[in-house]
Order: structure tokens, then sequence, then C-alpha cells
């Protein structure tokens, strides 16, 4: 069914012109349309541009929607996430907030191997059905695609469930969802004493069985003390990439250990966190083409130090935004949030928010090339806000303003 889109009020685009993403100072372009019209046709972006210059003929059945009160922006892409697992940790929320560090936490049995515990035992249709719930929330806020991690099975027949559950999902959702598989989350109990017998193991058997039955795109890793060193992030990643995979990583969050150097070195699609990164890892980002990928919600949540974004930015550097959803961090998943966090505490410009949501968060999933601008051709993702211009969807945060999700073309009231 095509769809016209008409009167729309304030029309934010978000406009590539055949990049792949935008850095530094391109990101305050925002390619605004005022009084714009959209013609979708087969799920794509047909014409855009004023109303009073749309002319196209149009054949055939064809839905129109009235957007004279409304903002358009391209559906958020959020690059990274933990959605799929089971349980909760509220009450190591309630330990750091009386004190207690993410590290002591995970130290004494807490943190991520608390919910691999909760996460083997649940079966893959009941990991479904909480991340369906997600999904589904997430898609009402004005988030149209999606990255999910495996991370929480840690072992070859627990990531491999989660896997195919997101594989599932990716055919049973209305969103678009890119997966990823994060074995190297976390030493897992029985290798506690062989941290690299575990990572044979991902390398040996996990990675080939994964690349043949393709149930993941991206390889992860997460590069830190107390979890996998820069030597075992590389041999994982030197493996993932002879068999196809492109290559995502956990980088320099709680010390600087040299991981965004590896993701330059490694060709790394996105570093994520980055909240410890110096100045040689900034030059080998920029030098790599490697999307910074910052996650505010995460160091909101710990009460910890925000990536310095405004930097990366100012040096030239692809910075997109992310939620980091997941039991032990962020729990949260609205993209609007973080855009207000990277405001008010990253010193981001609500156009810099907006772009490293949308298109630079695609450039992080390697999928700007159809999807995270409103552009002819690109597929029809868009959000229409009751708001009264863009920039008043980071400064009343904490609501939902979204009147419709148009997602391939597809619309959706809430």
């Amino acid at each position: 069914m095509d769809l016209l889109i008409k009167n729309i009020k304030q029309l934010v685009t978000v406009r590539a012109n055949g990049k792949p993403f935008k850095s530094g100072k391109e990101m305050r372009d925002l390619g605004i349309i005022e009084n714009a019209t959209i013609l979708i046709q087969n799920g794509l972006f047909k014409w855009i541009g004023s109303s009073s210059e749309f002319d196209q003929p149009v054949e055939g059945h064809l839905d129109v929607i009235d957007a004279t009160e409304s903002v358009g922006l391209p559906g958020f892409v959020d690059s990274h996430t933990h959605l799929l697992f089971a349980g909760s940790r509220e009450d190591e929320f309630a330990m750091r907030v009386e004190g207690k560090s993410y590290q002591e936490i995970a130290q004494s049995g807490g943190g991520i191997l608390n919910t691999v515990r909760a996460t083997r035992t649940a079966t893959k249709k009941e990991l479904k059905k909480l991340a369906r719930r997600h999904l589904e929330t997430m898609l009402t806020e004005g988030t149209t695609t999606v990255e999910i991690k495996s991370g929480y099975g840690l072992t070859e027949k627990d990531e491999i469930k989660m896997l195919e559950a997101i594989s599932d999902l990716t055919d049973e959702c209305l969103m678009d969802v890119v997966p990823t598989f994060l074995g190297a989350h976390a030493v897992p109990p029985e290798f506690k004493d062989h941290p690299d017998g575990y990572v044979n193991l991902i390398c040996t058997r996990m990675l080939p069985y994964i690349a043949q039955r393709k149930l993941a795109v991206f390889c992860d890793a997460f590069c830190e003390q107390g979890y996998f060193s820069v030597a075992q992030c590389r041999t994982i990643f030197e493996t993932a990439k002879k068999l196809g995979m492109e290559i995502k990583i956990h980088a320099d969050q709680f010390t600087q250990t040299g991981a965004s150097n590896l993701a330059a070195e490694s060709g790394a699609r996105s570093a994520d966190h980055l909240e410890q990164i110096d100045d040689a890892g900034i030059a080998a980002l920029k030098k790599s083409g490697t999307v910074a990928t910052v996650l505010p919600g995460a160091s909101f949540f710990l009460n910890s130090r925000y990536p310095d974004a405004r930097k990366m930015i100012d040096a030239d550097l692809s910075v997109a935004i992310a939620t980091d959803f997941n039991p032990g961090s962020c729990m949260s998943y609205s993209m609007p949030m973080m855009m207000t966090i990277a405001c008010t505490h990253m010193a981001l410009t609500p156009e810099e928010a907006i772009t490293a949501a949308t298109l630079n968060g695609a450039a992080a999933l390697g999928l700007s090339e159809k999807l995270g601008s409103i552009e002819i051709g690109k597929q029809a993702d868009i959000v229409l806000y009751d708001v009264p211009g863009y920039r008043y969807l980071p400064y009343h945060f904490g609501t939902n303003h979204v009147a419709k999700v148009i997602k391939h073309g597809t619309y959706f009231d809430f």
C-alpha cells in the first residue's frame, strides 16, 4: 500500500548526501524542510520535498496522512543493546545506591554472571517472550531498528540458544533486528582459572558454527580489565573476520586498555562505550573510519564518567548514540532520553544528538545505505511526533511524544 504524508509541519531528513555517516560539524546539518510532503511507494521513500512543490502522479490505492501538527524524524537506530535476557538485578541497583561499584558487585558474584544464571535456566520461548515485550515498547517510542547481543549464555549451547531466539525475533517482529555474538562478554565460572581455554572454545567451536548458520552479523567482545584482554580480543576478532563476520567492541569503559586502537586495527564497524578513551584512541578511530558509539544511559545509571563526545565530534569523528539497554547498567530503551542525557551531560547539541541517534546509529550497523535518514530510495522508516519542533524531543524528557510510526511504509498509531 502506498502512503502520502502531507503538510508535515517540520521534516528532519538528516540527509546523508551519499555519505555513510556524518562527522564533526556535519552532524549539525539536519536537512530540515518546513511544511513537507513525502510519498512512499513499495516501502521506500519515492518523493520528498515542500508541500507546495508536490506534483507526483498518484496511481492506485493511496493512504493519506495529514501531519499538519507533527514533526517528522527518521526512525531511531539503537545500535547497542543486550535486551535478550532473563531475570532482573534491582537488588544490585540498591547496592550501588549505597556505594558499591559495578566492579565490586561483579567480583562478589553479581553483575553479568547474575544474569547468566537466569538466562541459562530460561527456555528460548521464554527469552523471546520477554524480548518481544521490549521490542514492542521500543517501537512505540520511535525506535525502528535495533541491534541485539548474545552474551548471557557463555556456553556453546546457551549462546546458540540466545542467537536462535534473536533470529526468530528478526523474522517475527516489525522492527529490523541485527544480531551480534558476544560470547566474550565475561569469563564463565567453568573457565574462571583458565580464561584462554574459553577464548579457544569461542574460536574453535562457537564462531565456526555461528558463521556457518549465519546466526550473527557481528562479533563483539568486552575488552576490559577482569574480562578479556586486548590480546584475547584480537584472537577472537581475527577468527571472526576469517569467517566473514564484522567486528564491534566494548572499548575503554572502566579503564584505558588500548581497546580503541584494537578497534581501529581490526577495522571494527563501531567502538562502543569509550568513557576512558585517550587522544591516541580518538586519532586511531578517525583514521580507520570506525564509528564512536557512546552510551549515555550507562554512565547515568552507574553514576560514572561520561565519554567526552564533545571532544570526539570536534576531532571530526562520527559519533553514534545507543541505549546499551541491559539489566545491569542501563534499564532504559528510550532513545529520546539518551539524547537528553547526551545534551545535558556530554555537551552535544540537539542537532548532533539526533544525527547520532539516526544516521550514525545506522552506520554503526553498516546499514546507512538504506536506513537512518529520510532520502529518496531509502527504506521508509519515519516517526511523527506531536511536538512544536525537533528540539522539543530532548527538552521535554521522560514522556513519549510519538503520534505515528511508519515502518517500511506501514504506519501504526499510538
